[in-house]
C-alpha cells in the first residue's frame, strides 16, 4: 500500500505543479492541407503498428507493466494539456514523451501519444483529427525515438543528465519537427519554405526552451521516484539498466 501511495502521489504532484489551459492545441484542426494532413497520418500509421505488437509482448512477458505504461501515459496527456500561445495555428507546450521512451522504448510511445492526441482533440479541443498524424509524428515518435538515443548514449556516465537531457531534447526536437510541418504546409511568399521555417523557429524558441528545461528537470523527479517505488518492492524495470 505504502507503494501505491508514492507512486500515485508522483502522478498527482504533476497534476498540482501543471496549470490547466481550456484552449490550448497542438497543430489545430484544419490548419494542414489535406495533402499533408494525408501524408502525415500514412507517415505515421506503420510506427503505431509496431508499438502496438511491442506493448502486447511485453504485457504477455510481464503484466505488471500495464499499470506503469498506463501512469507514463497519463504523464503524457498532463504534460502536453500545458499550452502557451505561441505561432498561428499552434501552441508551446511539454510533451511528456520522454521519460515513457525512457521506461519503455520508443514505439509503445507512438501509441501513448495516438490515446493522448486523440482524447485531447476530442474532449478538450486541442489539436484536431485532421492533424492527428502530424501530431503524433512530432510528440510521440520523434520526441521518443530522440529521448531513448539521448537516454542510452548516456545513462553510463550520469542516470540523472541522461533522463534530464533525453526528456528536455526530445521536447526541442518535437517542436523542430512540428516547425518544418507547418513550413513546408504554408511557406513564406517570398522566401519560402526556408523562410517559413526560420520564422516558426525563431518564434518557437522564445516559449520552448525554458518549457524543455522545466520538463527535463520533472522527468528526471518522476523518474526517481518510480525509480525508488520499484526497489521498495524489490525489483527493477526491465528497461532501466
Amino acid at each position: 500500500m505504502k507503494k501505491r501511495f508514492i507512486l500515485s502521489g508522483a502522478f498527482i504532484s504533476v497534476m498540482l505543479l501543471l496549470p490547466n489551459y481550456a484552449f490550448g492545441m497542438h497543430i489545430m484542426e484544419g490548419f494542414l492541407p489535406a495533402g499533408w494532413a494525408m501524408f502525415w497520418s500514412v507517415f505515421s500509421l506503420p510506427f503505431i503498428i509496431l508499438g502496438i505488437r511491442t506493448i502486447s509482448k511485453t504485457f504477455k512477458e510481464n503484466p505488471n507493466q500495464k499499470l506503469l505504461f498506463a501512469l507514463v501515459t497519463a504523464f503524457m496527456f498532463i504534460l502536453s494539456a500545458l499550452k502557451m500561445p505561441s505561432v498561428t495555428g499552434s501552441t508551446s507546450h511539454p510533451t511528456g514523451a520522454g521519460l515513457g521512451a525512457i521506461l519503455f522504448g520508443p514505439l509503445p510511445m507512438a501509441v501513448s501519444g495516438l490515446i493522448v492526441l486523440l482524447f485531447q482533440a476530442l474532449l478538450l479541443a486541442h489539436g484536431g483529427i485532421s492533424t492527428l498524424g502530424a501530431n503524433v509524428f512530432s510528440m510521440a515518435i520523434v520526441g521518443p525515438f530522440v529521448a531513448t538515443f539521448i537516454y542510452k548514449l548516456l545513462k553510463g556516465t550520469n542516470k540523472k543528465v541522461a533522463v534530464f537531457l533525453a526528456a528536455a531534447l526530445a521536447d526541442l526536437l518535437t517542436y523542430v519537427v512540428t516547425s518544418i510541418q507547418l513550413a513546408v504546409a504554408h511557406p513564406d511568399a517570398v522566401s519560402g519554405v526556408m523562410g517559413s521555417l526560420t520564422k516558426f523557429l525563431s518564434i518557437f524558441a522564445i516559449t520552448q526552451i525554458p518549457l524543455a528545461i522545466a520538463e527535463g528537470i520533472l522527468t528526471v523527479i518522476v523518474y526517481e521516484l518510480i525509480v525508488n517505488y520499484q526497489k521498495e518492492g524489490g525489483y527493477e524495470l526491465e528497461k532501466i539498466n
